[in-house]
């Protein structure tokens, strides 16, 4: 399951740093904490709420029951995320150049997918 959600957010947020990077082009202050506020408040529950139907699929869940483990593991895995991410995201937008942030998401994320893999799979 692991290797299978590798190609799955590798792409999607490589290619979302892509985007981001053309819709606020900068390295200031201001321009990492816009990239950090639109990547927490709109990526970051949207890619959310597709990787964990997707881990729950990939680990055989019916429609019904991917749809209440979601219900139930989304709100407190968002949550979560806030207590990591902008900070990370924040660093990484301001401090780091485009083509090694992916990269430095990747390290952290052994960390997060460690917590979502367990939330994925706790019944």
């Amino acid at each position: 399951t692991c290797y299978l959600i590798e190609f799955y957010e590798g792409p999607v947020v490589g290619g979302w740093y892509k985007v981001l990077d053309r819709l606020i082009p900068g390295t200031t202050k201001v321009d990492a904490l816009k990239k950090m506020l639109l990547d927490q408040g709109g990526f970051a529950p949207c890619f959310l709420g597709c990787f964990l139907p997707l881990v729950g699929t990939l680990n055989g869940l019916s429609a019904q029951d991917n749809w209440a483990k979601l219900r139930r593991d989304y709100p407190d895995a968002l949550i979560t995320n806030y207590y990591l991410w902008p900070a990370v995201q924040l660093a990484n937008f301001y401090l780091v150049p485009l083509h090694y942030r992916l990269a430095v998401v990747q390290c952290v994320a052994v960390i997060w997918n460690s917590y979502l893999s367990w939330k994925a799979h706790r019944l």
